[in-house]
């Protein structure tokens, strides 16, 4: 292999085309776009054209092994929907290419041991998107914890909400893996483990839809409350129909923090710190691009041979999680999870900083609340 890694982007809807395409003019350095592969011979053609790509290809029965070979592809980054992220790693990986999966990484425990099995018989890399990994507003946040600017941490909490109009929206299709949980709440997940360190002991959760038709096969919104070692706790709440909003906030036995667009990736992010209920400091972060740096940092660890953080244990944790979480809306009670270790969670050093970009005119593909 040479000193760049060549990819393969598979499903080229809306985050495709509006973040994950034009980031590779920003990850130069080590990563080139390679194949483009989508139902949609009208996506394939146009985008192939824009963006000079030559290796086009649905990616139904063979064309996805024979496009992935005929393109070269080192590495393929998988954004396809929720249902068929088992299958197409584990696809890649036989033909001993390397995956970067969008999350969540699939819908059961099971599913995602498959794709770490897979991931290692074939001795391939396996990365999980987390975007928020690499941005430096949410490390931040983890390193004032860490140093103890709040005290002991005790308290998190968030709201992650959004008006998905379309009926006919992904996010709504039970079978294809839609639900507020997997799309939107995996972030609130995932925050609170990064930012207490540890992974949650007990869960309860809470799902309501008010009669509208979108609510038909998934719930409309879902509140959750989980319960970390040393007795700390985190609750957050996500809905489909409700306006845009997402900020967190962590209190400790110090002082507060809250960060504001905490998990957006196309707007400047704020922090406030307040300690002591007095001396208060607020600091803005400018848009930057958050997918440059996951293919930065997954093709070096190609190229170098090192562990991608986050790899399929942390996409594991949180399908974990999530599973516990819709078990308890059904019962109606807690659940509890078994003792697990913290995975690799992010750190300071790896914050990766690019310009922020300018979303590109889409074909064939709407954000979730129906804006342009």
């Amino acid at each position: 292999m040479t000193q760049c890694v060549r990819y393969a982007v598979v499903g080229l809807g809306y985050i495709t085309q509006s973040a994950v395409l034009p980031a590779f003019a920003h990850a130069r350095r080590n990563s080139e776009l390679g194949g483009l592969f989508s139902s949609d011979a009208t996506k394939l053609r146009r985008l192939g054209r824009k963006y000079g790509v030559g290796h086009l290809y649905g990616y139904e029965d063979e064309d996805y092994e024979r496009g992935l070979q005929e393109s070269g592809a080192d590495a393929v980054y998988i954004a396809l929907p929720n249902d068929r992220h088992r299958e197409y790693t584990e696809r890649a990986a036989a033909l001993g290419v390397h995956v970067l999966c969008e999350k969540p990484m699939a819908l059961s425990v099971g599913d995602c041991e498959a794709m770490i099995e897979a991931a290692q018989r074939n001795r391939v890399k396996l990365m999980v998107a987390y975007r928020l990994h690499f941005q430096k507003a949410n490390l931040t946040a983890v390193e004032a914890i860490r140093k103890g600017r709040l005290g002991d941490p005790r308290v998190f909490e968030s709201v992650f909400t959004m008006d998905v109009k379309d009926r006919d929206n992904i996010r709504l299709k039970r079978e294809r893996g839609g639900g507020t949980l997997w799309d939107i709440g995996i972030y609130c997940i995932n925050a609170a483990r990064y930012l207490f360190r540890e992974e949650p002991e007990e869960a309860f959760a809470w799902t309501a839809s008010r009669g509208d038709l979108r609510f038909r096969e998934v719930e409309e919104m879902t509140s959750a409350l989980l319960r970390f070692p040393n007795d700390r706790l985190a609750g957050f709440t996500v809905s489909f129909g409700a306006a845009d909003a997402g900020t967190y906030r962590v209190v400790g036995t110090k002082g507060d923090l809250r960060l504001d667009s905490a998990y957006e990736y196309a707007e400047k992010m704020t922090m406030t710190i307040t300690i002591g209920g007095k001396k208060t400091t607020t600091r803005t972060f400018p848009k930057t691009d958050q997918f440059a740096p996951e293919l930065l940092h997954f093709s070096d660890c190609i190229l170098t041979g090192k562990e991608p953080r986050p790899s399929g244990r942390e996409g594991l944790a949180d399908v974990r999680v999530i599973e516990a979480l819709y078990r308890s809306a059904k019962k109606g009670s807690p659940v509890s999870l078994a003792p697990s270790r913290p995975t690799s969670q992010p750190r300071p050093a790896q914050v990766i900083e690019r310009p922020g970009i300018e979303e590109p005119e889409l074909l064939n593909a709407t954000p979730p609340s129906g804006k342009s």
